[in-house]
């Protein structure tokens, strides 16, 4: 048999294919299909292979196009992060100019509202040491500043200068160790030394346990120590004990409660008043200023041009004004210091006294 196949195979395969056709030239035609039997066959053995090898392509195609898609998505990820922190930076840096900006307007209102002559300056650096509590300011001797000159903020005083240098100064703040000021309560008028402790409290001491003082009243200089002028806020009482050689006083510096970066260095000072505390008044009532004391009207000057109250700060401009015209003074000029102690002459400008009605009584009829 093999032998046979073997020498008639070429026979043997058209035999077959023949009767193949055959069989299915008679299939076609006893089904009436329209379309060869063979095509149908070869087509469905060819759809699997197709749909693979089209699902093999667009799962390739779609795989390098979301790989560079991907890619270029990183690429843009990494460069709005990039953006997002500059953006963030230059937000930060234009926030501290616009912090700064009004830190410099608002120390320049408080410089032209006091009467004292000051130098606004600025932090450059921090002395040695972590507890020096220590500054340096970027004004120096050439600049008019000496040792022992006060240095203040709107808040109330940071310190004193210890050093002058001809292009820089160095301030001891006034939470270091040894450093004083003489100060005064605002509400009770208890006189007392504060100190530095070297940490963020100031103590007050030489206040007898009998002397009224509490929690949350106002410090304020008294200018005995002859450094810082009096009425210059200090800070506020936290802690308020009886001890054995006096009471226990604790003080927060109101200047001190945040970084400074700004402040004022007193060239020349004036002393000012100490401010009478607030009393806020009960719900529903209303309360009147509390009146001048005697003898005050004639010191009072004249209501400004624009038609604007008066305020304590115009009262003291006028008293600082009288007083230093009659005693040949110029405010803001180094040299001789006037006497603020003594009483100033009335002021021409005080407007004149409305002549008072006679009293209602009898009187007599004119004499012919």
């Amino acid at each position: 048999m093999d032998s046979f196949l073997g020498r008639y195979r070429n026979l043997s395969v058209l035999l077959l294919l023949v009767v193949g056709q055959l069989l299915l030239l008679a299939y076609q035609v006893r089904s009436s299909q329209d379309v060869p039997l063979i095509r149908v066959w070869t087509v469905a053995a060819a759809a699997p292979l197709a749909r693979g090898l089209e699902w093999a392509r667009t799962a390739a195609a779609g795989f390098f196009s979301d790989y560079f898609v991907l890619r270029d998505v990183r690429a843009e990820n990494e460069r709005l992060k990039k953006e997002i922190g500059e953006l963030r930076l230059r937000n930060h840096l234009l926030s501290a100019e616009l912090a700064s900006a009004e830190r410099a307007k608002a120390l320049e209102q408080y410089r032209a509202r006091i009467p004292s002559k000051t130098l606004a300056v600025r932090v450059i650096g921090a002395g040695a040491g972590p507890d020096t509590k220590t500054v340096f300011v970027d004004r120096g001797s050439s600049d008019g500043v000496q040792r022992g000159m006060a240095a203040i903020t709107p808040e109330g005083i940071v310190g004193k200068v210890v050093a002058a240098y001809p292009m820089a100064s160095l301030v001891q703040l006034i939470t270091a160790r040894n450093a004083v000021a003489s100060v005064v309560s605002q509400k009770s008028r208890v006189h007392g030394a504060l100190e530095g402790t070297g940490a963020s409290l100031c103590t007050v001491d030489h206040v007898e346990n009998k002397d009224p003082l509490e929690p949350g009243e106002w410090f304020y200089t008294s200018g005995n120590d002859r450094v810082f002028p009096r009425g210059l806020p200090v800070g506020q009482v936290t802690l308020v004990r009886e001890g054995r050689g006096g009471k226990e006083v604790l003080v927060e510096p109101s200047a001190l409660k945040s970084r400074i970066e700004e402040m004022l260095i007193v060239l020349d000072g004036v002393h000012g008043l100490i401010p009478p505390p607030e009393q806020a008044p009960a719900e529903g009532v209303s309360l009147l200023p509390p009146p001048p004391p005697e003898g005050a009207e004639a010191e009072v000057p004249a209501a400004p041009a624009s038609g604007g109250a008066l305020t304590d700060a115009d009262r003291l401009a006028d008293r600082y004004r009288r007083l230093t015209e009659a005693q040949g003074v110029q405010l803001g000029v180094k040299g001789r210091i006037a006497d603020f102690t003594r009483n100033p002459a009335p002021s021409t400008d005080a407007p004149a006294r409305k002549a008072e009605p006679p009293k209602a009584g009898k009187t007599e009829p004119p004499r012919p």
